[in-house]
Parts: structure tokens; sequence; C-alpha cells
């Protein structure tokens, strides 16, 4: 099976990787990059027809079109990690960089790696294996339903280590007829080494993105774990022992069920989305290139620092500093970011602490311009932060403050602002950027930040 056929369009790894190598070629990536620009027009009119349909078939849409990516059970094991490995550096320019990125998901990164001219390269991918007859808000049924193709998938795969990932609160829509199978990998593949090699600069240094973000899972074999729940607006006590938000969303979705009921977690691994797994160091160790550990405990951690380390880079040569583009999720776009002079900051997603993170960088720092590029999940989901708090964050800019072509009727079923935040950001007067930050220059920002390099 062909590895573009095989990994989710839709997925957090996917997105940062589209995103940066088009940025690297000089390019954006309208529409999330997953399809050809000629169609931008076609999806953004097909996606302002779904925001007005009722929520109930807005949802079912939804749900359909990601059902759609979903690999059959039965073609698993014709999954290849090489091929895999493949598909993430091929659309990469083919030249020489001072720095490769190697690990963790991670939205701020992917804008330092743009800063750097460095291309990144992820530990962790989703795919999407298609599922029916289970009820979403049984994850013991979700793990039982899994052990087989799991199996299926690793066998012929012994570099991959397999997270099957269950959360029906954020991820609602999609598992109803799915189950997200994220893997990665412990070994390093073929084609990262052949890259590393015939790409990184004489003086390069690889760097090791490591998010030390960890979950409770059930183990069901040496390479195989079932994680219920997942970083968000729920907490973990919430996934695994319920609460009156849990009760008050299972109702608004129809459930008879008060709270769930997950398989015991008999340990804690490295979350399935953001978590790195730390088997794959030793081989970056043993690569033979000069080797950096960028480490840090929560996936937003990086963002603060990134954002000082813009700000940093662009009064040195000069330029303003004043605009500041908040990115969510995969919603995100490194090449307008530099186009137009922003410093970004990344939120991991829509609800939870994400506010505050917002918050509290704005607390400390001051913008004439902030706009913001919003997700839309599909779902109400526990700890979704409503659209007049994010209208307040922007609000706080000196001079104008926007979230870029949000229906706030619609949110968080604006599936058509996913295209119209790139467009709209399009029209903002660019700048001059400056020239390729070096990586010495990141190092002496960062290791005063919250992060450990």
């Amino acid at each position: 099976m062909r590895a573009a056929r095989a990994v989710a369009s839709f997925d957090s790894a996917t997105g940062m990787l589209r995103a940066l190598s088009a940025c690297l070629a000089g390019r954006d990536v309208p529409a999330l990059g997953a399809t050809p620009r000629s169609a931008v027009p076609a999806i953004s009119a097909l996606l302002g027809a779904v925001n007005r349909l009722p929520p109930s078939l807005a949802d079912r849409v939804y749900a359909t079109s990601g059902v759609s990516e979903a690999v059959p059970p039965d073609r698993l094991a014709d999954i290849d990690a090489d091929d895999l490995a493949e598909w993430v550096v091929d659309p990469y320019p083919r030249r020489r960089y001072p720095v490769i990125f190697i690990g963790s998901s991670n939205g701020a990164l992917m804008h330092l790696a743009a800063a750097l001219d460095a291309p990144w390269l992820p530990q962790t991918l989703l795919i999407p294996v298609r599922r029916g007859g289970v009820d979403r808000d049984d994850p013991s049924a979700e793990l039982e339903a899994g052990r087989r193709p799991g199996w299926e998938l690793l066998r012929t795969n012994p570099e991959l280590v397999l997270h099957h990932m269950h959360d029906p609160n954020q991820d609602r829509l999609m598992i109803a007829g799915m189950s997200y199978f994220r893997v990665k990998w412990r070994r390093l593949p073929v084609a990262y080494r052949r890259f590393v090699r015939e790409h990184l600069a004489p003086d390069g240094v690889v760097v090791s993105a490591e998010c030390g973000l960890d979950w409770p899972v059930t183990r069901i074999d040496d390479r195989h774990v079932f994680q219920f729940g997942a970083l968000g607006g729920a907490d973990e006590q919430e996934y695994f022992t319920g609460g009156p938000r849990v009760r008050e969303f299972l109702r608004r979705y129809g459930s008879e069920r008060r709270s769930w009921s997950p398989p015991t977690s008999d340990e804690r691994a490295p979350e399935a989305e953001w978590g790195f797994e730390p088997q794959l160091l030793d081989d970056l160790d043993a690569l033979g290139f000069s080797l950096r550990r960028l480490r840090f405990d929560h996936p937003e951690d990086l963002s603060p620092a990134v954002a000082a380390l813009h700000r940093d880079w662009f009064a040195a040569h000069g330029l303003p500093a004043d605009r500041l583009l908040v990115e969510t999720f995969l919603l995100m776009e490194p090449h307008w970011a530099l186009r137009t002079g922003s410093v970004p900051f990344w939120l991991a997603f829509n609800a939870g602490h994400s506010p505050e993170a917002l918050r509290e960088h704005l607390d400390a720092v001051g913008y004439d311009e902030i706009r913001m590029m919003l997700f839309s999940h599909g779902t109400e989901s526990i700890g979704l932060a409503p659209m007049q708090t994010w209208q307040d964050l922007v609000g706080r800019a000196r001079r104008f403050g926007t979230v870029l072509g949000a229906d706030p009727q619609a949110y968080p079923r604006d599936f058509a602002g996913l295209v119209r935040a790139h467009r709209e950001l399009t029209r903002v007067s660019p700048r001059t950027a400056p020239p390729a930050m070096s990586f010495q220059e990141a190092e002496s920002v960062l290791r005063g930040a919250d992060v450990r390099l």
C-alpha cells in the first residue's frame, strides 16, 4: 500500500510536514495542503455549504470525510515502514541543510525550523484504520477491536511501536468509523539515515525534538499499547473516573452512559500524538553527526521560547516585532508568518490549557496586531474554549486583532474557516524577511527558556 494512502491527511504530523516542506520550497499551504491549489476555490465553497447544514448533518459529513481515508484492516500487512519514511522525506527540497530535526510533532518547532532553513522528520505518524460495530464510548471494546489489526501491522514492521489511541471527547466524530493507530519509529529508518547523510551540511547538527509528555496506557504486547484519552480539554482523571463535565458531555451526545469504563492502565508511556519514544536515541547517537537534544515537558512549552527567538531575530535586523500570529493544532502557515513578519505562537488545541498559555504570553508581551488561525474539530468537547474567549484574547492587540476567517456561529463546526483563515492571512501586507537564523543564535535563546538543549 502506498504511504500516501495509509497516512491520515488530517493529522498534526502530516499537516506540519506539509507546511514546513512547502515553506522550505518557498510555497504556502492553502487548504492545509491537502488538495491541489487549483481545487481550493471549490473546496472553500463546499465547506461553506457544510457550515450552513444543521449540526447533526454537518457532523455526519465531517465524519464521513475522515472515514474515507481509513485503511481497511486486511491491508495493514501491506504497509511498509520504509515506504512511510520515503514519503516523509520526499517533499523536501534536495539541498544541504545546517540543521535537521528528528522527533516529536510540534507547531512551534516548525517555525524554529523554518527560521533555520531546516527540515523536520517526524517520529510519529497516524494510520487511520477502518472499523465498525464498536460503541465509541466503550474503550474496552475498542481495545479488543484493535488487537488483531495491530498485530498485523507490527508483524511486518519490527522498527515500529504502536500506540492505539482512543479519544471519544475530541475525536468523537472521526472515531465513529475508524481506529487511530499512531506509530512511532523506535529505530531510525533507512530513508531518514540517507536523508541526513546526503543533505546535512558538513558542519551541520542533528537535533532530536523530545516532548516528555506521557499518558496512562494498557500494554497489549511489547510493541503495542492502548491509550484512552489524550491531551486537550478533559484531564486524565475525567477520562478514567468521570465527573460532572463527562456526564454532561455524554448526555449532550445522546449516550446512555454517565462515564467511561476504560481498561485498567498498567504503566505510563510517551503520549501517542506528542510524546517522544526514547529508543530512537540509540540510533541517533550512532549516526556519527553532531547531535543536540531539544527537550520539553509539554507541547506548548516551546511556544514562548520560539516567539522570543523571533522577536530577538527581528530586532537584530532592525525589523518590527509588533505582529503576532497565533496558530492551533495543524492550522499553521510558516511561509506567511515569515512573509508578513509575524511572531508565531502555536497552541496544541482549542481547549484546555491553550487559552491560558496564550494569555500568559500576552501578559508578558504586547503586540499592535494579533491574528489567529483557529482550528475547528467539529465537536463540542469537554474543555472547549468558546469563541468569545479567543475573541477577547486577540482583542488585546493595541491596534488590530482578529480570528482569521472565522464564523463565530459555526465554531467548532466552522469547517470553511480551515480554508478562509489562510486566504485572509495572504492579504496581510508583506514585510522584508531577515536572513536565515543560525543555530548558534537559536541555542543562545533556547538555553535560557523553559526547554533543555
